[in-house]
């Protein structure tokens, strides 16, 4: 299946429906069991917006990330996954039934940059790490302007989310989590680039959400070690 179709069948898939009764069984299970596993604690959840479009952006430091910030709210989080995770039927079908797209990590992909914008369009809440690829440690890596491209392109405010627990957790290459403490961080929102702004003004703004990530990260990470 070429990545035209693997695009086309998460779109049903996602727009199927048993796509909510799906991500409301997963989002349920990592309340009740994931979350006391890793003694959860949360801050900020009041930033999230109740309605309209919303970008979330969280740091990644482990597969877990995606999973554990379901249950911050009751809206349905859509998201953006490795392309990779889509080549496997029955996996994506889980995955595009909890609101996930495939997208190329490393190139200009304007497909998922489309579906992307759509969703924001019809005013859901996207998950985009800012940071491409998980990464390791506390400190914020080199973040890609497709966050501020989208939210310029469709007005959706930035909500910055800080999580430390989860790398120490799950790091790449463990198969079992251990019994870590998780806290996660949610910072007041980020208003979007002007949309008539230059690119530069796009770097500034990239930037500045950097700065923001790395507040809530370093908050999360003080909380995590109290």
């Amino acid at each position: 299946m070429d990545p035209a179709d693997r695009q086309e069948r998460a779109r049903h898939v996602n727009a199927a429906w048993t796509a909510p009764l799906v991500y409301g069984a997963v989002r349920g299970l990592v309340r009740i069991l994931l979350w006391p596993y890793f003694r959860t604690r949360t801050v900020g959840r009041q930033h999230i917006p109740a309605d309209g479009p919303v970008i979330l952006a969280p740091v990644h430091r482990s597969n877990l990330d995606s999973l554990m910030l379901s249950p911050l709210m009751r809206r349905r989080l859509r998201a953006l996954a490795k392309e990779s995770l889509f080549k496997v039927r029955p996996l994506a079908w889980v995955i595009a039934s909890l609101g996930g797209f495939p997208v190329h990590r490393e190139t200009a992909d304007r497909e998922s940059m489309r579906i992307a914008r759509e969703l924001l369009n019809d005013g859901n809440v996207l998950l985009v790490f800012p940071e491409g690829k998980r990464h390791e440690g506390q400190a914020i890596g080199e973040l890609f302007d497709g966050t501020a491209w989208l939210a310029a392109k469709t007005q959706s405010p930035v909500v910055p989310v800080g999580i430390a627990g989860t790398g120490e957790a799950m790091p790449t290459g463990v198969r079992l989590p251990r019994p870590t403490r998780v806290r996660i961080v949610i910072g007041p929102p980020i208003e979007p680039p002007d949309p008539k702004g230059a690119r530069s003004a796009l770097r500034t703004w990239t930037e500045g959400l950097a700065g923001a990530l790395q507040a809530v990260q370093d908050e999360a990470a003080v909380r995590a070690r109290a």
